[in-house]
């Protein structure tokens, strides 16, 4: 295990390395001046020479990829030109919402959608498999953007249970922002089970008329282990892999239902720095929504190997 985690770790690091690079290609590359691009038409030739050379455009490239590639080890992604502060603290602001969101909506998902599959491959054909199958595909085809605003007219505006918008006020308790997460965790936990839902189905189908589980059978043993002990723990890794990828596209999914629900996450973080062409903001969120991806692939990979040592990299 030792090995194959080093392995997966030094994967990692090429990976990360690749897209350092590929980061800082795409603002090079970007038609005209960079600083020019940032600071607008109405900008003076002062203005773009003074932000060229705060952002040390007036080096060389390598010397350029040097020093930025420099400050990514010791983890200054640079200063933010709207906000005024570095990009690093910047993120950590905003973190709080994205982070709480990304794992509760992920929580809601799984627990529905497991159940729900392993009932589904159980009961094949049956009327609860085919509404399962049509749900799951009916989730998957709708927005995130739509079933946000159709759940905040019904419980914010109708019912009243939640609020519409926001993360509470600047003296907001930990209890009352996680209360705003409700309804945007919800929007992305029934899109996000749809995946979840086929994937555990399929695997579990695939399990289920082994000899094991017949050999089990034969033994007397009750059903529900049978299903939990023998057949659920073979479908695992699959069902991992969906579960990780979901995790992954909810770290960046969650960009839209933080608009639609006025989130100060930092999905509308990028959002806004697209908006403005912040170009060292935008470079630092790539690169952290990129760690965070490789990060969840390792940790799925490591429990691939938790459930199944047979399994080698």
């Amino acid at each position: 295990m030792v090995r194959s985690a080093l392995n997966r770790i030094l994967g990692m690091l090429v990976v990360m390395a690749l897209v350092v690079t590929i980061v800082f290609v795409i603002v090079r590359v970007t038609p005209g001046d960079p600083a020019a691009v940032m600071l607008g038409p109405d900008a003076t030739p002062a203005d773009i020479e003074s932000l060229r050379e705060r952002l040390g455009l007036n080096a060389s490239i390598p010397e350029q990829f040097a020093v930025y590639v420099g400050g990514v080890m010791r983890g200054d992604f640079g200063q933010s030109i709207f906000l005024n502060m570095p990009v690093t603290e910047a993120l950590l602001q905003r973190a709080e919402p994205t982070f709480f969101l990304t794992i509760f909506s992920l929580l809601i998902a799984t627990l529905i959608a497991l159940p729900v599959g392993i009932l589904s491959a159980y009961w094949r054909g049956s009327i609860f498999d085919q509404a399962a199958t049509t749900l799951a595909m009916l989730a998957a085809s709708i927005p995130s953007f739509w079933l946000g605003l159709v759940l905040m007219q019904i419980f914010a505006v109708q019912l009243g249970w939640f609020d519409a918008s926001g993360y509470g006020g600047p003296g907001a308790s930990f209890a009352e922002r996680m209360r705003h997460l409700v309804l945007p965790a919800v929007t992305l936990g029934l899109i996000s089970s749809a995946l979840i839902t086929r994937f555990t189905r399929a695997s579990m189908l695939d399990v289920l008329n082994d000899d094991y589980v017949r050999t089990a059978r034969s033994k007397g043993m009750s059903e529900p282990r049978v299903v939990v002990r023998h057949a659920l723990k073979n479908a695992l890794i699959p069902i991992l892999t969906v579960i990780g990828l979901t995790a992954a596209l909810l770290i960046s999914g969650a960009i839209v239902t933080e608009t639609v629900y006025g989130l100060p996450g930092v999905g509308s973080l990028i959002v806004s720095a697209v908006l403005r062409r912040d170009y060292p903001l935008i470079q630092g969120a790539l690169l952290v929504v990129a760690g965070l991806y490789v990060l969840v692939n390792f940790i799925i990979d490591m429990l691939y190997l938790a459930i199944d040592p047979r399994v080698r990299y």
